[in-house]
């Protein structure tokens, strides 16, 4: 009956996504990625090659993949990788990602489709990332013999996989070799469904992910110049509620020397008007780039530092944001005023600074880990005039000792937990999952 059931839902979710599709971006893209996609397949994978077939939902769960595949990739030079997304969110953004040698939409859930896609895939190794579960897929690839790790799986007992209508679930995931856990609360969950003797805690792969950028973090030699002998406030995935509450809080604070970078989580046009409307005087990361010349040795000239002078810069831009934290005093992270919650933050505590975020942040265990650590500090905004910001701004640039607490807690924070992809690693090498 379970089984009945899911078939209802992929059939009604492939039906819905049809009928919305002629009004909703990302449904259309769902559909034409898929369109052919066999075809394609056929054409682009050789069948004498070896396969690590690693599959991720979206973006985020990406990311938690991506230092894993780079690991395979090092230690394992003899396979080539698939990469497939279900999301549009994920596939568009990352279908030139350099590391996996194919990135495709993957196909439907399915017996036909899952039987297909594997026999012109034919993995040696397959991976799926924190959540996705395809009843066919696991099944097939079961069925077959295919070594099959769930890796960052992250469970809490709200989930269908704990209640007593879970059977289909639970089969789901006994179809895994081995689940990799981020925490002591999912191992105690997979306890309970008695599928222990395949779990352990890995932790989570982001922090080793947030720790390789940071190592490989270059400069930005025009943000350098932009803040000059100031502090900056690096405001990252900014919307429209973060920003309103930046401009407040900013603005109160008053300090000529402390300057402003937000990185919005959308770059449309629509609003990047909309910031500068709100921050009036503020510059734009592109017009640094098209009007301000290359300094010449360590400093640009008098009259070439024209637009160097306001003390509010908007990013519009993508892949810079990573690399901007670095030059942080302290962070922002956005999200926190919306329903979804805050955005990583882990990208700014990797460079020792703290971060600032709203109080919509529970849903992330490395969220809460940044609170409890004291490298983290939520707030509220509850009379929507910024003034909770601007107090905390306050007391971190006139409070040095709570300020170097607090920034060298988040990079501790980030730090002790790193050490998830290479306990991955290590089953894959002491289980001779893949051979050189």
């Amino acid at each position: 009956m379970a089984v009945f059931f899911y078939n209802v839902f992929l059939l009604l979710f492939r039906a819905s996504t049809y009928l919305v599709s002629p009004f909703n971006a990302k449904a259309k893209k769902w559909l034409q990625g898929r369109k052919n996609i066999f075809k394609t397949l056929e054409t682009s994978i050789p069948k004498d090659e070896k396969i690590i077939w690693v599959h991720c939902a979206s973006l985020g769960e990406f990311e938690q993949g991506k230092p894993v595949i780079e690991h395979l990739k090092t230690t394992y030079p003899a396979y080539k990788v698939l990469l497939t997304f279900f999301s549009p969110s994920g596939y568009e953004v990352q279908k030139d990602y350099q590391e996996a040698d194919w990135v495709f939409y993957l196909p439907m859930d399915s017996p036909a489709n899952a039987n297909r896609f594997l026999s012109i895939a034919h993995p040696s190794l397959v991976i799926f990332v924190k959540y996705e579960f395809w009843y066919y897929y696991l099944k097939k690839i079961s069925y077959r013999k295919i070594p099959l790790l769930l890796i960052a799986a992250l469970f809490r007992k709200d989930m269908s996989f704990f209640k007593w209508y879970g059977g289909l679930q639970r089969k789901m995931l006994s179809r895994f070799d081995h689940l990799f856990v981020q925490n002591e609360s999912s191992k105690k969950l997979i306890d309970r469904i008695h599928l222990g003797k395949i779990c352990s805690i890995s932790g989570d792969t982001r922090y080793d992910r947030v720790i390789e950028i940071a190592e490989r973090s270059e400069p930005i030699p025009v943000i350098e110049e932009f803040i000059g002998n100031g502090k900056a406030i690096i405001a990252g995935s900014t919307w429209p509620e973060d920003e309103e509450i930046l401009q407040k809080g900013f603005t109160a604070v008053n300090d000529p020397m402390l300057k402003l970078i937000i990185a919005p989580h959308e770059i449309r046009e629509s609003h990047i008007a909309h910031l500068k409307k709100l921050f009036p005087g503020s510059i734009l990361y592109s017009q640094l780039l098209t009007d301000t010349p290359m300094p010449i040795g360590n400093r640009l000239s008098a009259a070439d530092c024209r637009l160097l002078t306001g003390n509010i810069l908007i990013i519009d831009n993508i892949g810079l944001l990573s690399r901007l934290y670095k030059y942080a005093y302290i962070a922002y992270i956005g999200g926190g005023f919306r329903p979804m919650g805050v955005h990583n933050v882990l990208e700014a505590a990797v460079f020792k600074k703290v971060v600032l975020f709203g109080p919509a942040y529970r849903k992330y265990t490395e969220a809460i880990g940044l609170v409890v650590s004291g490298g983290g500090i939520p707030f509220d905004d509850e009379k929507k005039d910024g003034n909770s910001l601007k107090e905390l701004i306050g007391t971190l640039l006139n409070n040095q000792a709570e300020y170097d607490s607090r920034s060298n807690a988040a990079g501790y924070f980030v730090m002790s937990n790193k050490g998830a992809t290479q306990k991955i690693m290590d089953f894959i090498q002491a289980n001779r999952l893949l051979t050189n």
